[in-house]
């Protein structure tokens, strides 16, 4: 099958996505970002603690050398990436997402991982940072209602956590769910939405190279609403894929349900591929804005990642699994 053809793809040009062998070098990476010690990191982590640059440095001045100046002009705006969020737990609003969640305690938090696997464990933010390399990873981020960003995302790829729990031969998904605190949570108490929020991949997707778990954008640990302290990424999907603030991951045989998928599932798969070609029932996917931009631009297929993540769906109908 000639997938350009077929789905009119667009491949992923080579400046934007992080080389693999820059987003490898952890520690050329951590100490351009002014990053002293994990001991820096940790406490940042902290709610209303934020880290501190060594200097006053640009991302420009900071991102490993190699990177396209191209990507590094599509950058969107930290102000932005920390202002404009969907997470319905605190509200529908996407402008006061920031402003309800402020307060809300990412410290001491545990992820809990569990299911058809041979080594079970919890384990807390301080083991996530440590047991595992944090790289950095820019991606282009799509939301299923046509907007966009570019995220220069730090953490470590989800794989590298399941190969330490090891999951056994009958476990073909990956299940998250993410915390639910009614008490720091308004949008927790609206009666909207069958929370707490799931969502799922299958083992192979999770395994993949680009799936990473997330613990900063920029230079800072995550704002609670982006996610933190813990999230997922999966950047050839729509937004909603990419689960926040997660509390545990379950290996499992079926196919779990999924928060939207369970809400309309008409309007969304559990696959929940950017594809310009199928559209929402509601609306275009061939474009999309580009917060902090004006004007709108041609969606890739698979987001532009086309190359690195079609091998995963050979022989599936994209159009029918979406």
């Amino acid at each position: 099958m000639k997938k350009q053809e077929k789905y009119n793809s667009v491949p992923v040009k080579p400046d934007e996505i992080t080389p693999k062998h820059i987003y490898q070098n952890r520690r050329t990476f951590l100490k351009q970002m002014g990053v002293v010690g994990l001991g820096a990191l940790l406490a940042s982590c902290a709610p209303g603690v934020t880290s501190t640059p060594s200097t006053s440095e640009t991302l420009s001045d900071i991102t490993p050398s190699g990177i396209g100046s191209e990507l590094e002009n599509q950058l969107t705006s930290k102000e932005a990436i920390k202002g404009y969020n969907n997470y319905y737990e605190f509200t529908t609003n996407k402008e006061r997402v920031a402003e309800l969640a402020q307060d809300f305690v990412t410290e001491p938090w545990s992820v809990n991982v569990d299911g058809l696997v041979e080594n079970p464990g919890t384990y807390s933010t301080e083991d996530l940072l440590s047991n595992f390399e944090q790289e950095q990873r820019i991606y282009r981020m799509r939301c299923v209602e046509a907007w966009s960003m570019v995220i220069p995302w730090v953490g470590f790829p989800l794989h590298k956590l399941l190969e330490e729990v090891k999951p056994t031969s009958e476990a073909k998904y990956v299940m998250f769910e993410s915390a639910l605190v009614p008490e720091q949570m308004d949008g927790a108490n609206s009666g909207m939405f069958p929370f707490p929020y799931t969502e799922g991949l299958r083992l192979d997707e999770a395994m993949h190279d680009l799936t990473i778990l997330a613990t900063g954008i920029y230079d800072e640990p995550l704002a609670p609403q982006n996610g933190a302290p813990i999230r997922l990424v999966v950047p050839w999907k729509y937004g909603f894929k990419s689960i926040k603030s997660i509390i545990k991951i379950s290996l499992v045989v079926d196919e779990p349900p999924t928060l939207w998928n369970i809400v309309a599932p008409q309007e969304y798969g559990f696959y929940a591929n950017v594809n310009p070609n199928v559209d929402h029932p509601r609306w275009s996917q061939a474009t999309e804005r580009r917060i902090g931009e004006s004007g709108r631009i041609d969606t890739l297929f698979m987001n532009g990642y086309a190359e690195e993540v079609m091998p995963l769906y050979e022989g599936l109908d994209l159009t029918e699994n979406f």
